[in-house]
C-alpha cells in the first residue's frame, strides 16, 4: 500500500506529553494509552508459545472495567515504576495453572522475536467479554504500558488511545476538544490536515451493521433458495400423490365430498409434509446451537420467536405450493375418477 492509500503510516506516533496534554482538557474524564505485543509464556513444564501482552496504564478500570474474577489491577504507582506485575485472562490462567489459584504465582514472559522479558508476578485474573467478531479464545497478559515497554521491548510509537468524555458531555463535543488539543500540540495549521485520526463507536457501529447487513442479506437470499426448492419439492409430492389417489377422490366425491373438502383435505396435508420438515429442521437446530453453547464463548440459543416465525413459514410454504395440487385433486371429475 502507498502513502496514498494509507495515509495513517505516515502519521507521527502519539506521544505521553500528547497524552498529558489531553488529560487537562476539562470535557474529557479519562485518557487511557493501549499497546498490543506478542510474547510467550511459560510457567514450570507450562508453555503457551503465542499469548497477546496488552500494555495499560492504571486507569484501564475505569474506562473499560474488566470482570475481575480473582486478585487486583495494578495500581498507578506500580505503572509508573514499570513493576513486574500482570492481570491476565481465565483462558490463560486455565492453561497456565489448570484451575490451581494464580494470584501470586510468577510466570516467564518472553517477547516474540527477541531474547526480551523475564518473571513476571500474577495480581489478578479477569474474565473476557468475548463475542462472535472476537474470534477464539486465547491467552491475554496485561500490564503496565511502561512495563511492556522496558521488560519486553515494545515500540511505544504504536501505542493507541482510548478517551472517556466527562460526565453530561456529549461524545461530538469531546470529539472536537480533542481534536483541537491534539492539533494545537502539534503546531498544525488550520489549512493542513490533521495526521492523526480519532475512530468512534459510532464509526465502529457502522461498520458492524454494514458487514452484517450484507450477512443478513446473504442469509435471506440462501433461505428464499432453499424455501423455493422445498416448495417445488411439496408441488412434486402433492401431484404424485393426487395421481396415486385418484380412486379414493373419486369414491369421496360419490360419497358427497364437495370441491372445498376435496381441497382443505390436500391443503392440510401439504401443511403437515412442510411443518415436520420444519420440526425437524428446528431440532437440528437446536442441537447446533447447544453445541456452540458448550464449545465456544458464543452465546448461542433458539428464541421462541424463531420457532414460531419457522413454523408460519412452513405453514405457508405448504398452502401456497401445495394449492396447485388441492385444486387439481378437487376438480377431479368423479365418473373419471373412479
Amino acid at each position: 500500500d502507498s502513502g496514498d492509500t494509507c495515509r495513517w503510516r505516515s502519521n507521527p506516533p502519539i506521544t505521553f506529553p500528547e497524552v498529558a496534554t489531553l488529560e487537562r482538557v476539562p470535557t474529557i474524564s479519562h485518557v487511557g494509552v493501549q499497546q498490543g505485543w506478542s510474547a510467550s509464556a511459560k510457567y514450570r513444564d507450562r508453555y503457551l508459545a503465542s499469548v497477546s501482552a496488552r500494555g495499560t496504564t492504571a486507569n484501564w478500570a475505569q474506562i473499560n472495567p474488566p470482570d475481575m474474577v480473582d486478585g487486583r489491577m495494578f495500581t498507578d504507582q506500580e505503572a509508573r515504576t514499570a513493576s513486574r506485575v500482570i492481570v491476565i485472562n481465565t483462558v490463560a490462567a486455565e492453561r497456565l495453572f489448570s484451575g490451581e489459584p494464580a494470584e501470586g504465582k510468577e510466570i516467564n514472559l518472553e517477547s516474540v522475536g527477541s531474547s526480551r522479558g523475564g518473571p513476571f508476578r500474577v495480581i489478578g485474573v479477569y474474565k473476557d467479554a468475548t463475542g462472535f467478531l472476537s474470534g477464539p479464545e486465547r491467552p491475554i497478559v496485561v500490564m503496565p504500558i511502561l512495563s511492556l515497554s522496558r521488560h519486553l521491548g515494545a515500540r511505544v510509537q504504536w501505542m493507541g488511545l482510548v478517551i472517556k468524555p466527562a460526565e453530561g458531555v456529549s461524545p461530538d463535543v469531546a470529539m472536537d476538544d480533542v481534536t483541537a488539543a491534539l492539533r494545537g500540540a502539534r503546531g498544525l495549521r488550520p489549512s493542513r490536515e490533521s495526521n492523526f485520526a480519532i475512530v468512534t463507536q459510532d464509526r465502529l457501529l457502522e461498520v458492524y451493521n454494514s458487514v452484517f447487513g450484507m450477512f443478513f442479506l446473504v442469509m435471506i437470499s440462501l433461505s428464499s433458495v432453499g424455501l423455493m426448492v422445498g416448495g417445488v419439492g411439496v408441488v412434486a409430492i402433492m401431484l404424485i400423490s393426487v395421481t396415486e389417489r385418484t380412486r379414493e377422490i373419486g369414491v369421496r366425491k360419490a360419497l358427497g365430498a364437495t370441491k372445498g373438502t376435496i381441497l382443505w383435505q390436500f391443503l392440510v396435508e401439504a401443511v403437515t409434509l412442510t411443518a415436520t420438515g420444519a420440526m425437524i429442521g428446528l431440532a437440528l437446530g437446536w442441537v447446533v446451537a447447544l453445541l456452540v453453547k458448550n464449545l465456544t464463548p458464543i452465546a448461542a440459543s433458539v428464541p421462541p420467536l424463531a420457532v414460531v416465525a419457522a413454523l408460519g413459514m412452513s405453514a405457508i410454504t405448504g398452502i401456497v405450493f401445495g394449492m396447485m395440487p388441492a385444486l387439481k385433486a378437487s376438480k377431479l371429475d368423479p365418473v373419471e375418477a373412479l
